[in-house]
């Protein structure tokens, strides 16, 4: 029995034990991504106008984005200044009927010194044929 051939040292008993990993590959498109790579290639210098393009086409979006926000803060705006003035008209027309009723004008008549007749009217009869008879004769 030789013992330097069958002799199994702890070392190497750890190294067997330990289970092989394999190499997670990640495919080319996402490496050259992370890394970098892809912005020094000649496709990104040819599709630079079409970048450009989507970078406009990105701000103007934006900007839309932005004025309909505004378009529709002054649509609110403008509904509640029109139901503010719908409630001035309401109350002003209110108190028009109100200021205008008969005792509320007597009322301010007599304030005035003015007073509320007892007789009532009459209507004057006109005719104008009786006036030209006058100047013919």
């Amino acid at each position: 029995m030789n013992q330097t051939s069958a002799t199994v040292f702890p070392d190497d008993l750890q190294q067997e034990a330990q289970p092989v990993k394999k190499k997670k590959r990640i495919s080319k498109p996402i490496q050259s991504l992370l890394e970098g790579d892809f912005l020094s290639r000649e496709g990104v210098v040819k599709n630079l106008p079409f970048l450009a393009f989507l970078a406009i086409i990105a701000i103007i979006y934006i900007a839309n984005t932005y004025y309909a926000e505004k378009t529709f803060k002054d649509i609110e705006a403008t509904k509640v200044e029109l139901k503010e003035l719908r409630y001035q008209y309401i109350t002003t027309k209110s108190n028009l009927m109100y200021i205008s009723k008969q005792s509320e004008v007597a009322r301010r008549a007599k304030l005035l010194g003015l007073a509320e007749t007892t007789v009532p009217p009459y209507k004057i009869f006109y005719s104008g044929l009786a006036q030209t008879s006058d100047i013919e004769k």
